[in-house]
Order: C-alpha cells, then structure tokens, then sequence
C-alpha cells in the first residue's frame, strides 16, 4: 500500500502576497501536498480574533507556482477554520504560519495572528507553529529563516508534536556566519510599556498614536529573548491550557467556599 502523502497547510498574519509566506512555501516544497490559506490584507496584531459580524469571501488564488492557495477576507484564525471545513474537508497533517516579519517572541505570543493561527490549529488537534524572523523589513532576507521553518517541519512530521502543542519558533536576524543554530528555550517574562501620542487631523480632530518600548524583565536563563539575542533561534512550547495548576492547587487549599 502506497503511503499517503501529508498535507501541509500554510498560513500567516502577513496576507497572502507577503514575501515571508513564499519563503516558507518555497522552504517545504517536497514534503507534501502544501495547500495554503492566508488573509487577503495584512492583519498582524489580530491575535485570536474571529469574524461573526460579516460574512467571509474565499477566493482561489494563483500566487504560489504549483500550489493550491486561496485569500480569506477574514482574520488568521479564520483562515485554518476555513481551510479545514471548506477547501481540505479533512485535517492536515501539520500546519505552518509565517513567516512573519518581526518577532513573536515572549508576550508577543498573545497578539500575534501568526500565533494565533497556529493555535487555532493545535485547537482543532492539528500539530503546528509559527514562524517569525526578527526583521520587520518588507524585503527581508528569509534564507536562514527558510531553513530553520523546514527543519522544524521536517521533525513535526516524523516525531508528531503531543495533542494540542505548537511551537513558537522564532529566527534572529542574523547572517548565515553568525547564526548560531536552534535552542528549546521557556517564553521570556517580557511586556511592553506603551504610550499614546496625543495628535490632531487636519480637520482638527484628536487622534492618538501608539508607541512604546520592549522591556525584558526576566533575569533568568534559557528564553527566547535571550537565544534571539545571542544569534540563536528559539523554539519555545506552546499549550493551549492556560490553568495554572500551582495556582489551582493554592487555591483549592486556601480558598474555602
């Protein structure tokens, strides 16, 4: 009996006409039937958002040289929920977002679309992982980023991820002679201190402007933020139960009811 072959599903938070996109196709062609389903716009910062106000176009689209892709006019999220309903009628066997421009990396796990499409997927019981390179430029170089993307793809299909896992793999912006290889490494404890920039239109009206800094305040060892800085890519596990089970425990035993 012929093995079948797996299917690949690839998403981003970018839109479908994104450079990091092609990249990561063009980095897993040969290792399955890869179908791809991406928003139509850019919707990075989305985070888990969903549409249910409007109704969602699906449009099949010749992008990709060879490669069955369709535009979602919905958010990241509802491109895998799309994708497994409607165009592959059946789950992939792993699934892919990115590549990103810009990091997800620490706190930037709970706004990404990147992310967030690749938990959509490990929701619906489909192994997947984001992908993101720490370079927001539109013409980034993806090289290295490529390869880790295909590495890591080639081991999700041989050594299947546990139920409801995805991985948060994040790239350093580094040159192939500096890069330094991948680490396993804990999400940072890192947030950003935001402000808004008080600003006024043209016809007078107040509007503001968000604008703030990355501040790492984890002292420890073995994050992502550190990897990423020391030329390393990061692979971080990702579970989709957010119990704190130290907490539960305190709770149960501090906390009568």
């Amino acid at each position: 009996m012929q093995k079948k072959e797996p299917i690949i599903l690839i998403t981003n938070d970018d839109g479908i006409t994104a450079p990091g996109i092609k990249a990561l196709v063009d980095a897993v062609r040969g290792l399955g039937r890869i179908v791809v389903v991406a928003p139509d716009s850019p919707q990075s910062g989305m985070g888990h958002a969903i549409t249910i106000g409007h109704p969602l176009r699906l449009n099949k689209v010749d992008v990709f040289d060879g490669i069955d892709a369709w535009q979602c006019s919905g958010t990241p999220a509802d491109c895998v929920k799309l994708a497994r309903d409607k165009v592959l009628h059946e789950k992939p066997d792993i699934c892919l977002s990115g590549i990103n421009h810009g990091p997800n990396h620490s706190i930037n796990v709970i706004y990404s679309g990147t992310m967030s499409a690749a938990m959509e997927a490990a929701i619906e019981d489909i192994p997947s992982a984001g992908i993101s390179l720490f370079n927001f430029d539109f013409d980034a170089d993806f090289s290295i980023a490529a390869q880790v993307a295909r590495n890591v793809a080639e081991r999700m299909l041989t050594q299947p991820l546990p139920p409801h896992i995805l991985l948060n793999v994040n790239v350093p912006n580094a040159t192939q002679g500096d890069f330094k290889g991948v680490k396993i490494c804990r999400q940072a404890y890192a947030r950003w201190q935001e402000q808004f920039d008080h600003r006024t239109d043209p016809r007078g009206k107040d509007y503001y402007w968000m604008v703030g800094k990355f501040l790492n305040l984890d002292k420890g060892t073995g994050t992502d933020v550190e990897a990423l800085k020391d030329g390393y890519a990061s692979i971080v596990p990702v579970t989709i139960d957010l119990t704190d089970v130290k907490t539960k425990e305190w709770l149960e035993a501090e906390w009568k009811f």
